[in-house]
């Protein structure tokens, strides 16, 4: 100790002022009064600046805050928050926050971790399961974590502020309760009910009686015009319209109304309605209330009772309408067996009045004067009337009309009437009066709906926007500000223009822009787009844009229900690589199923070729001979170029690509394949129609069902047998696994085997993928399942019929089409000479360069060979005009010939190109890229007529090539 300046002993600090810790009422009493040397916190005087300002904050706010702070997190706190703890305070200052919070500590503990690392955190209802007085319970907060960094900038401590919101959530379940009893009551209401909102009488919603009398037309969010078209002209939405501007009720009986609906009634309607404006809190309408009754039923009732009473006055017969004969002079009542029924008594012909009077209600018999000798002037006036009926004593309302007859005879008068019961028109009657004496009470409930419907829209997961014409924000849901904020950094809210809130992303704001203008022009549709900053995870959402119009029909603005819908496209892109693998899976084991027989086909025809070189080499050999040997080497070299283009174009990797063949030339062109792939111990048998028979579906995928059925049959027949190929037009394709026959045009490819058939428990089974009977390593299960799903994917069906030991029968559907036109094609006539035409040629083999330069020198070409592309594009660059067209292979090393073809364009666009392959995945994938192309094996004549082509168009531009670069 130390004296001071004054000479006194008081202490000297030298630590931080610890006026922080003044004044914080009772908190920041046992604050100051608490020992914390005793904790890893140490002396307040010790504390960092950091805590101390924190603290500060704390002791002196009026909200419910807490600090906590070090390691493990001890908690300091103000009043305020203090009730937060309940029995735990005041044990609660100074402890670690596990310590104080074991009960929801799984909770929060993550939430700790997340403010420790650098981020803050705040939630909204978070329900925790603390214990208080004992005993645990579920309880609601809205609070949120914010890190505190000490001097060296690390988090050191964590303020948190909240309030409990148990009570309002509670209220809020309660409301939720009320609100759905109410709308069950207006579901259960036996009267039409209809809520609609704005001035475009936006129906919000409608009871269970609505619909079934007007039919399920979609009615929620759309306006009476759009639901009811067929009301204009009919004065219903002029009503409306001056309801809504003046707030008056309107009250309406007996309205007809043409109404026009699939399963609704049609045609004209009786009704009685009410329109009730609907008043928000300012006094001002915010919609109407509509209830009413469908009284088309009484009202035509009545009208034909007003029909029907001209031919009353000379019939005493009306079908359910009670007729009788008034005897005043006698006081007695001639009544029908309809009237009898109607009062429940026995039939009988005559009666005292009397005897009817008595069943009248004491109340209602003062106005019925028909007992009386005299009769007044208005004695058989229309009157209603209440009766007991004696033989079920229950109250019934009659209605009773009459009228004097002067017999034309006698000149007497005679008075004649009917009496009908009116029982449920009274209590409709009755039931609408006391709906209307509550309709104040209906329109509060309706009007809390409404409310209900709000917050449905603010708490669903869909993300809902709402824009005008500025693309300003007129409303949007938490949802969608969420999904904003976080796609694209920046929170929205209304009033702001989403433009001006993407400018610093330039390319999501042209983006949005364009998306929404298409909405903003009144165009109504669905998309699936991607959106968001890279950096912030992209994502696609499928979006629904739809429009709200004004009266006059201009367009107020446009909505927008949007959904996260990544998972769903990335499910998709993995499903079609799937079923590409599968369909590729199954294209190589019909490959594989080839190999054998083509290798021995191959070999056959080389067979052919070797021998007729070496009797070529002979000497003195006859020129007939040589001609004869020379031309069996041409044939048999066609034939291998058509095995070989056969068998590349079951192997290529390509989408589908559907196109009109005829199935009929292309199972003739496959009977060769097929026999190879039988064997020669298998007949086969084909019947095919001249008529073509045209479908349009994958050529490539055909190729491969057949081929699959094909070695199937093969196998099923264990190398021997007949194998039968049918090919014939259908009407119907029967009914197939418990679809029902299908009528249309289609065309039937049949393959019909003798083979050992098929049992019965794996008929159904065969098409499913990887499902085999035969031994491992004799087939995938593929080739049946491949026949399956190209059948599908070209509209058709696959049916199968077998019995074991006799064989198989497969018939494959397939919709048939009309044929296309196809455009008239001309040859051009083979080039004996070339006339010193200059070639370029680009080939990579030695020995086929060579023999290509030596053919067109025979032909009388100049040629000039390199053997890459790099090589190609130097000799052009020397001097270009010096060649006429240029000669090139597809596959090379470096760069393609198809490349090589797209550089040449560029640079010398009018130097033709011919392109030379014998298979390019490139070209099976893309096509030739406008270029000709020349198949390898080729004929001295195919090379001559394709390059006098090319160079015919050259010459017929009449322009010399010339460098573009």
């Amino acid at each position: 100790m130390e004296p001071n300046e004054n000479g006194s002993d008081s202490p000297v600090s030298h630590a931080i002022n610890t006026d922080f810790l003044t004044g914080g009422g009772e908190m920041g009493a046992r604050i100051r009064a608490y020992d914390w040397s005793s904790t890893p916190l140490g002396p307040p005087d010790t504390w960092p600046q950091s805590l101390c300002s924190a603290l500060s904050i704390c002791l002196h706010s009026g909200f419910p805050t807490a600090i906590y702070w070090g390691p493990d997190l001890r908690l300091l706190y103000n009043d305020a928050w203090s009730v937060i703890p309940a029995e735990r305070h005041p044990w609660a200052l100074g402890r670690p926050a596990r310590e104080v919070w074991p009960d929801i500590w799984d909770v929060i503990e993550p939430q700790f971790r997340q403010v420790l690392d650098g981020e803050g955190f705040t939630t909204f209802d978070q329900m925790l399961a603390m214990e208080r007085d004992g005993t645990a319970g579920e309880s609601y907060w809205n609070y949120s974590f914010t890190p505190i960094r000490d001097e060296s900038g690390a988090v050191a401590g964590i303020f948190n502020q909240g309030h409990e919101t148990t009570e309002r959530v509670m209220r809020a379940r309660i409301q939720e309760a009320e609100a759905a009893r109410h709308r069950r009551l207006f579901q259960q209401a036996p009267g039409f009910i209809t809520v609609l909102r704005g001035p475009d009488h936006v129906f919000e919603f409608v009871n269970n009686a609505y619909e079934r009398l007007f039919g399920d037309r979609g009615y929620v969010g759309k306006t009476v015009r759009e639901a009811f078209p067929e009301l204009e002209g009919q004065g219903f939405y002029e009503w409306l319209d001056e309801v809504y501007a003046s707030g008056k009720r309107f009250v309406a009986e007996r309205i007809s109304a043409e109404l026009r609906h699939p399963g609704a009634a049609t045609g004209l309607r009786f009704l009685d309605f009410i329109y009730e404006p609907i008043l928000d809190e300012a006094g001002q309408v915010s919609g109407i209330f509509c209830e009413g009754f469908d009284v088309t039923s009484a009202h035509l009732g009545e009208q034909a009772l007003r029909e029907s009473e001209e031919r009353l006055r000379v019939s005493q017969e009306a079908g359910g309408i009670g007729t009788f004969e008034l005897l005043p002079e006698t006081s007695e009542i001639v009544v029908s067996d309809q009237f009898c029924r109607l009062w429940g008594v026995s039939p009988v012909e005559r009666k005292p009045v009397s005897f009817f009077l008595d069943m009248i209600h004491p109340e209602d018999r003062e106005q019925v004067s028909t007992g009386r000798v005299e009769l007044p002037q208005q004695a058989l006036d229309y009157i209603e009337y209440r009766i007991r009926r004696p033989d079920t004593g229950e109250t019934r309302w009659m209605a009773r009309r009459g009228q004097a007859v002067t017999d034309a005879a006698t000149g007497l008068k005679r008075y004649f009437g009917v009496s009908y019961d009116i029982t449920a028109r009274r209590e409709a009657e009755e039931e609408l009066r006391r709906l209307n004496e509550t309709l104040e009470a209906r329109v509060a409930e309706a009007l809390a709906e409404r409310k209900l419907f709000a917050d449905i829209v603010e708490g669903t997961d869909a993300f809902v926007q709402v824009v005008d014409a500025e693309f300003r924000w007129l409303a949007i849901n938490r949802a969608a500000a969420d999904e904003f904020e976080r796609i694209f950094g920046t929170r929205p809210s209304i009033g702001q223009s989403m433009l001006d809130l993407l400018a610093h992303l330039p390319e999501h704001r042209d983006a949005v822009r364009d998306v929404w203008s298409r909405a903003l022009a009144g165009e109504e549709f669905t998309e699936v787009a991607q959106f968001g900053a890279p950096a912030r995870d992209a994502r696609f959402y499928e979006m629904k844009y739809r429009v709200l119009r004004a009266p006059d029909g201009a367009l107020r603005c446009t909505y927008q229900f949007a959904y996260d819908v990544t998972e769903r496209m990335q499910e998709q892109t993995r499903l079609a690589e799937t079923e590409e693998a599968l369909r590729q899976a199954q294209k190589m084991e019909a490959v594989g199923q080839l190999t054998g027989g083509v290798a021995h086909d191959f070999n056959n025809l080389l067979t052919v070729i070797k021998s007729s070189t070496d009797l070529l080499k002979r000497p003195n050999l006859p020129e007939d001979r040589r001609q004869r040997y020379i031309g069996a080497i041409s044939d048999t070299v066609g034939r291998a170029a058509k095995l070989t283009g056969q068998l590349l174009a079951f192997a290529r990797r390509q989408a589908l690509r559907p196109e009109v063949f005829d199935v009929g030339q292309g199972v003739r062109a496959l009977s060769d394949m097929v026999g190879t792939l039988t064997g020669s111990r298998i007949r086969i048998d084909t019947d095919i129609p001249r008529e073509p028979c045209f479908i349009n579906a994958d050529p490539s995928q055909f190729d491969t069902a057949i081929v699959n059925m094909a070695v199937n049959a093969r196998d099923a027949m264990n190398g021997e047998g007949r194998l039968t190929i049918t090919v014939h037009p259908v009407s119907v394709i029967p009914a197939i696994r418990r679809h029902p026959p299908v009528t249309g045009d289609f065309v039937a490819v049949c393959i019909e085997d003798t083979g050992t058939g098929i049992a019965s428990e794996d008929i159904d089974r065969i098409f499913e993928p990887f499902f085999t009977t035969k031994e491992v390593g004799q087939g995938t299960g593929l080739g049946l399942s491949q026949v399956f799903g190209f059948a599908k994917q070209s509209g058709g069906e696959v049916r199968v019929q077998s019995e074991v030991g006799k064989g198989t029968m497969f018939v494959l559907y397939l919709p048939r089409v009309t044929a296309e036109a196809a455009a008239p094609t001309t040859e051009s006539e083979p080039l004996v000479d070339g006339h010193g035409t200059r070639v370029l040629v680009v080939e990579d083999n030695i020995e086929v360069g060579t023999f290509a330069t030596q053919t067109l020198a025979e032909l009388g070409y100049v040629t000039t060979w390199t053997t890459n592309a790099a090589e190609a594009l130097a000799e052009l660059a020397k001097d270009a005009a010096s060649f006429d067209v240029v000669f090139s292979d597809v596959v090379m090393p470096g760069m393609s010939g198809i490349d090589l073809g797209h550089e040449i364009r560029r640079l010398y666009h009018d130097l033709p190109v011919v392109l030379v392959s014998g298979y390019s995945h490139v070209l099976a994938q893309n096509g030739t890229c406008g270029f000709e192309l020349l198949h390898k094996p080729y004929s001295v004549e195919q090379l001559s007529r394709v390059l006098r082509k090319a160079v015919t168009w050259k010459r017929r531009r009449g322009i010399v090539a010339a460098p573009t670069r």
